[in-house]
């Protein structure tokens, strides 16, 4: 026997009856259809038999649509998507959801509280994707995460930031040849489109293994909120909700078409010394253009630091005091450069004057 819940129409109308859906089931939980819950996934246990989950807050609409996870902190010290998830939570009525959310703030909970970027074993989780149950630390993560998360979802978005000392420009990047991923980047709206290809053991390669489309977004700097980073990210996410039509309201179109890039290139310091930048990430630089100095720490002899190429900077580091052959810069090359920097400065200038963060994040 079918159960069935009852929509509410007008006097005149019959009632119209739609199929109830199925409870989801994660971790050994049952969520019931519209509601939501938080499931714990185990995965070890430290020394002093303190217990380490993998928390997932489940939103399990009443009506059918996708699944969708949104993940961070894989890395544990980028924690500027953990902020971005609790402002989506904010703005999601699981009363009005189609479909299912999954997210997970922090997948990485041994990095997120030790600040680092690694697992207690030294390993980077996104290098040990899809995992294994006997494995090491990382690689049992690594599988929980793919068996219970990325084999039971139709898209993903992974939220991450630069690594320590550096900072990065909002970007969003997919897997090239993937239409459905490059779609969804148009819709995110975020300043920067990276075609990236897939990197063996990452989380990104085992979503494209298992038929999940995903997106990986890059913003801000470890350790650090970035206010910008994190507008664009919310927005962004109900905007990719919004298209999937998972019941979030009609978000507005991004203020400017994303600058394309079809591959990127590091500058790194010819010599040690003190390095002092003068374009900053988001600026479209010249082919032997100037983008900073290194000296010495007198300050008696200063080395230009010369663009090997056209495009829009998309990362640099933050760190003054450089070694030989330290990453300095980060250059993607621009697919139509001619209005790249109107459309840059138009999809800056929407972020900081969006409604949705005016009143405490809420709709």
């Amino acid at each position: 026997m079918t159960d069935f819940d009852y929509e509410s129409t007008s006097p005149s109308q019959p009632r119209k009856r739609t199929p109830k859906r199925d409870p989801f089931l994660l971790g050994g939980q049952s969520v019931v259809a519209g509601t939501s819950d938080t499931v714990d996934l185990p995965i070890s246990r430290l020394s002093t038999r303190t217990e380490i989950t993998m928390p997932v807050r489940v939103l399990h609409g009443a009506k059918p649509g996708p699944t969708l996870f949104v993940s961070a902190a894989v890395h544990g010290n980028e924690i500027v998507g953990v902020e971005m998830i609790r402002r989506v939570l904010k703005n999601v009525s699981v009363k009005r959801l189609a479909g299912t959310l999954l997210c997970i703030p922090v997948v990485n909970a041994y990095g997120f509280t030790a600040h680092s970027r690694y697992l207690p074993d030294g390993r980077d989780l996104n290098r040990v994707f899809p995992g294994t149950s006997k494995g090491s630390l990382a690689a049992q993560l690594a599988n929980v995460f793919t068996e219970e998360i990325i084999k039971r979802s139709d898209y993903g978005i992974d939220l991450h930031s630069a690594g320590l000392n550096r900072e990065n420009l909002p970007q969003i990047r997919y897997s090239p040849g993937n239409e459905r991923a490059s779609a969804l980047a148009d819709v995110f709206g975020a300043p920067a489109i990276i075609g990236s290809p897939l990197r063996a053991g990452s989380l990104r390669q085992t979503a494209d293994e298992n038929g999940c489309v995903m997106l990986l977004m890059e913003s801000g700097e470890a350790l650090r909120f970035d206010e910008f980073a994190i507008r664009i990210g919310v927005r962004g996410i109900l905007r990719v909700m919004a298209h999937l039509e998972m019941g979030v309201r009609k978000q507005p179109e991004p203020a400017a078409f994303a600058v394309r890039s079809d591959g990127s290139r590091w500058v790194r310091a010819d010599q040690g010394g003190i390095f002092r930048a003068i374009r900053p990430a988001g600026a479209m630089v010249a082919q032997n253009e100037q983008i900073g100095y290194i000296s010495d720490p007198f300050g008696d002899h200063d080395t230009p630091v010369i663009a090997p190429m056209a495009g829009l900077i998309i990362g640099r580091s933050v760190m003054p005091v450089v070694n030989q052959g330290d990453a300095l810069v980060h250059i993607a090359r621009v697919m139509v450069p001619g209005t790249a920097d109107a459309r840059l400065t138009a999809i800056e200038e929407a972020a900081f004057d969006d409604p949705l963060f005016d009143e405490d994040e809420v709709l």
